[in-house]
């Protein structure tokens, strides 16, 4: 990924934050030599002394020929954080001399890592338990996967393959205007919060 030094993000407490709050990844891999892009939410295990950038966890149908081509080279994740249009009337220049342009500004991830498969039928089963669990805590009564028959719950298992990915490198790119005055910066926060994208806004200014 081409990332100039000022919009260069290397903390991993932030990357990993951003992957927590946008899950879903776009996951690229080698397929025959043809590149082959799937959209797989995933969860963030916490650094150790064996995966220093933690390890991603999720699954796939066993039908995706995805989880076939494990062991055969790293594969890339992509997490997309907020993104907005930036529009040149926020921009001190465009009074003064009109030289000003749109842009896109955006914050992702960009996680590289060997992929291998989860075979055990209890630690698959503690991830699906994990990853219903987060997504449903913020429910008042959440669903969890003992609500449904234990027979029905071993015949999805059958049609599913766990995977995971432990890091080898991660990459983050914050492009949010960094290399704008700070007039600008602040004009442009304003401008996205006026226009509802208050998440770029918030980005932006460290809220």
């Amino acid at each position: 990924m081409y990332t100039p030094k000022h919009f260069n993000e290397t903390r991993l407490e932030v990357l990993h934050q951003l992957i927590h709050s946008h899950p879903l990844a776009t996951l690229i891999t080698l397929d025959g030599g043809s590149l082959c892009a799937d959209h797989i939410p995933f969860e963030l295990t916490a650094p150790s002394v064996a995966a220093p950038f933690g390890v991603l966890r999720g699954h796939v149908a066993r039908a995706n020929p995805l989880w076939r081509h494990a062991q055969a080279g790293d594969v890339l994740a992509v997490f997309k954080g907020p993104q907005a249009y930036i529009s040149p009337a926020w921009y001190e220049e465009k009074s003064i001399s009109g030289k000003v342009v749109p842009t896109f500004n955006y914050a992702v991830v960009h996680a590289h890592g060997p992929l291998r498969i989860i075979d055990d039928a209890q630690q698959l089963l503690a991830l699906l338990e994990r990853l219903t669990n987060r997504h449903e805590a913020v429910r008042s009564a959440p669903w969890q996967v003992s609500d449904a028959p234990s027979a029905f719950i071993e015949q999805i298992m059958t049609a599913i393959v766990g995977i995971e990915i432990p890091i080898a490198h991660l990459e983050g790119k914050w492009k949010i205007s960094q290399n704008r005055s700070g007039p600008d910066q602040s004009s442009i926060a304003a401008g996205l919060s006026g226009d509802g994208n208050a998440a770029m806004a918030a980005l932006m200014t460290g809220q």
